[in-house]
């Protein structure tokens, strides 16, 4: 009997590349599950459990019996929170309406781009950048253009790289701060000016501010506070340290907010709704406490990890100034990363993030490390790659 053939793929699948990153952390469990001893700086999670207050708040909904569904835009009561947590850290106030809480931030991603991007509108991404947004485009029919970034600009887009960019079919600009894979930040002034040329053509600017919270040099600030208020996605995983329990949020216009509930009514529902009642602990003043004590924690492992690849050769023309990631230039090491990567784990059990997995923009000489381990790992970590590279 002939076996019958195997369904035939959307064609939008041939855009979807594999996030190479996961495959090391699978080869690196396997290697631990085999007695090997593997030093991680290669994933984006915060080692740090979520805050006792958050835990304890979701095992009292769970008791409490708060497992049904909510509104698909969320708890009435988080929604305000939120809007509740940029009044008190920036001094925005924001209609709880425009708050949109998702499964996750990329949740929310996906439905901005479902609902604002149609057949064909080019969106500007920067290069690198985190690889799952031109993704999101392609899901929505849309064409991601990649604006190739330098470390002249903080690996952020310019303005003129925005306007030269640009064309009929652009309706979108996307970008980071702090940014994955790098690290880096915009400035207020450098916000301003990328929301005036992005509003000037009649597109959208959104910011991904997921990593909020996690900036150690520099005034931090909301893209909320522009006068030509941007959408912003944000999230419970990085800062919060809530990223299993998958919850994220958006910031948009009312109107935008409407048609995302719309969407999310067919796409997830609602989402979680223990993983809600906790994140109602995450703006407590006894989280808030435990957070800032870890982001000092993160900061002391930058510094540390930073000046020890320095010593070891890795170069950062651009000082990463957030979130928890150092995006090394290894060119005087390595001419493929992605091959020193798998060689650094097989053969001296240390996994980092080759450049290939954050886009084209020369990715072979490029390495993500993130610091989310403790000092004593990185440590370890680093006496194993300088003996790799000694060999």
């Amino acid at each position: 009997m002939n076996r019958p053939a195997s369904p035939r793929l959307a064609r939008r699948m041939s855009y979807i590349r594999p996030f190479h990153v996961m495959d090391l952390l699978a080869r690196a469990r396997h290697m631990e599950s085999q007695g090997r001893c593997v030093i991680h700086m290669e994933v984006g999670e915060p080692d740090f459990p979520t805050p006792q207050p958050i835990v304890d708040a979701g095992m009292a909904a769970l008791r409490d019996g708060h497992t049904h569904y909510t509104p698909a835009a969320g708890l009435p009561r988080l929604r305000e929170a939120i809007a509740g947590h940029y009044h008190q850290r920036f001094g925005l106030d924001i209609d709880p309406n425009r708050v949109m809480v998702t499964p996750g931030s990329s949740g929310a991603i996906q439905l901005v781009m479902d609902v604002l991007v149609d057949v064909g509108d080019k969106v500007l991404l920067p290069d690198p950048g985190y690889p799952c947004n031109r993704h999101f485009v392609r899901l929505a029919e849309g064409t991601p253009v990649a604006l190739d970034v330098t470390a002249e600009n903080a690996y952020q887009p310019s303005v003129e790289q925005v306007v030269n960019g640009w064309d009929d079919a652009c309706r979108m600009l996307m970008v980071a701060t702090p940014s994955n894979p790098t690290g880096t930040c915009l400035s207020q002034a450098q916000m301003r000016q990328l929301s005036d040329a992005v509003v000037a053509r009649d597109g959208v600017l959104v910011v991904d501010e997921i990593y909020q919270g996690l900036v150690y040099a520099g005034e931090e600030f909301s893209a909320l506070a522009l006068a030509e208020s941007p959408i912003v996605i944000n999230s419970f995983s990085k800062f919060f340290g809530m990223t299993g329990w998958r919850l994220g949020w958006a910031v948009a216009p009312l109107e935008v907010v409407e048609a995302m509930d719309r969407l999310a009514q067919n796409i997830f529902l609602a989402p979680s709704t223990p993983a809600q009642h906790a994140a109602l602990a995450a703006f407590s003043p006894e989280t808030a406490e435990i957070l800032a004590q870890r982001r000092e924690a993160f900061a002391e492992r930058r510094d540390f990890l930073l000046e020890a690849l320095q010593q070891l050769g890795f170069r950062f023309p651009a000082r990463p100034a957030g979130a928890f990631y150092l995006y090394a230039d290894s060119g005087a090491i390595t001419d493929d990363s992605f091959a020193f990567a798998q060689r650094l784990l097989d053969e001296a059990g240390v996994a980092v993030t080759p450049g290939l997995d954050f886009g084209d923009n020369q990715p072979q000489r490029h390495i993500r490390f993130a610091y989310t381990n403790t000092i004593e790992k990185l440590e370890q970590g680093v006496e194993r790659i300088a003996r790799f590279i000694a060999r």
